[in-house]
């Protein structure tokens, strides 16, 4: 190794954000195992680096003592002085024990040794950058299908996983086609970063709404609350302290243009979106929209309503197959009774 090996790790340092001095430390300490499998013992040995040369030797160390009990490890404080004067005991001594082939086997340990750092210093870079994107929004090509996952290119090339209880019941993810995608999760799989997607995150409705409504993103709108069935339908309770801000129009938008755009990158998927209320009988009964509500009688240390509805909108207060009623109660976070009103 050379002074070009050192200016090498400069660049390193620079472009993959690996810190010099880590890289030469670690060659350090592989050299050390290097020399201690190829010459039987390392008894007291450090291998250093020139920082500025590039160069590489080999030095066993010495305590200075006053009787040698060890001539391996130990040197008399008279030999030492011999060598200079300002010895005292307890000092230690270098003395180079460099091989004269150790050239050859540093030149390969050190490059294994790069090599090894900047693909763990890449794995890491790319764990922590989608570490902060996680419960964020994505934008993806769709590459592949691997058995019943699909594998998705994000970012630049990148490769992320949509497992099947994460996509769309129906959705078809054909090749080269672009989606929104939620991050829902990022972790290490066999010592390589794994970035998971969902298509059925209630997050992923939240984070479209943000995006495609500037009083959401402005924090003018907030979202109170999201219950979804993925693939079918979802509501959103919205709320807003500022007077004369419609919350609800605000993401329906001009003639339905907003939401439908969020229904359209959600494959169809019905969203109510519902005025978020303080006062629990006037929340209940807006959660259960699109159906009518003649009264709610509110019980709040149980959490539960009584729901009295016209009879001909019972149906659709329940919804097919109880949906309606079911993502109402959840939203709210409420027990719902339904009752017609002629019952």
């Amino acid at each position: 190794m050379n002074q070009d090996f050192i200016l090498a790790l400069d660049e390193i340092e620079k472009q993959k954000n690996i810190k010099k001095e880590v890289i030469l430390e670690t060659i350090e300490q592989a050299l050390f195992a290097a020399y201690k499998k190829n010459y039987g013992q390392a008894q007291n040995v450090v291998v250093k680096i020139d920082r500025e040369k590039g160069d590489i030797r080999v030095f066993q160390q010495k305590e200075v003592v006053e009787e040698v009990e060890d001539a391996l490890c130990q040197i008399g404080i008279a030999e030492a002085q011999a060598k200079d004067a300002r010895y005292s005991v307890g000092d230690f001594i270098d003395f180079e024990v460099t091989p004269k082939n150790f050239g050859r086997i540093a030149a390969q340990t050190a490059k294994q040794v790069v090599v090894q750092r900047i693909k763990e210093a890449e794995r890491d870079n790319l764990f922590n950058a989608y570490s902060d994107q996680e419960n964020q929004m994505v934008s993806g090509v769709i590459l592949r299908r691997d058995s019943k996952n699909v594998i998705v290119k994000i970012n630049d090339g990148d490769e992320a996983l949509l497992p099947a209880n994460e996509q769309l019941k129906g959705e078809r993810y054909e090749i080269g086609s672009r989606m929104r995608f939620y991050v829902s999760e990022v972790k290490m799989m066999a010592n390589n970063p794994e970035v998971i997607l969902s298509r059925t995150h209630p997050g992923l409705v939240k984070r479209l709404f943000e995006q495609e409504v500037p009083e959401i993103s402005d924090g003018s709108v907030t979202v109170k609350a999201i219950a979804r069935e993925a693939g079918s339908r979802t509501k959103i309770a919205v709320y807003t302290e500022i007077e004369g801000l419609d919350p609800v129009g605000s993401c329906v938008g001009t003639k339905g243009a907003r939401v439908q755009i969020i229904c359209d990158a959600l494959g169809g998927e019905k969203i109510d979106i519902i005025r978020y209320s303080e006062n629990p009988a006037e929340y209940v009964a807006a959660s259960l929209s699109p159906s009518e509500v003649s009264s709610v009688t509110a019980d709040e240390e149980a959490k539960s309503a009584a729901v009295i509805v016209p009879a001909h909108q019972l149906s659709l207060a329940i919804g097919k197959e109880g949906q309606n009623a079911r993502l109402a109660a959840r939203l709210t976070g409420w027990k719902i009774d339904i009752k017609p009103d002629n019952d």
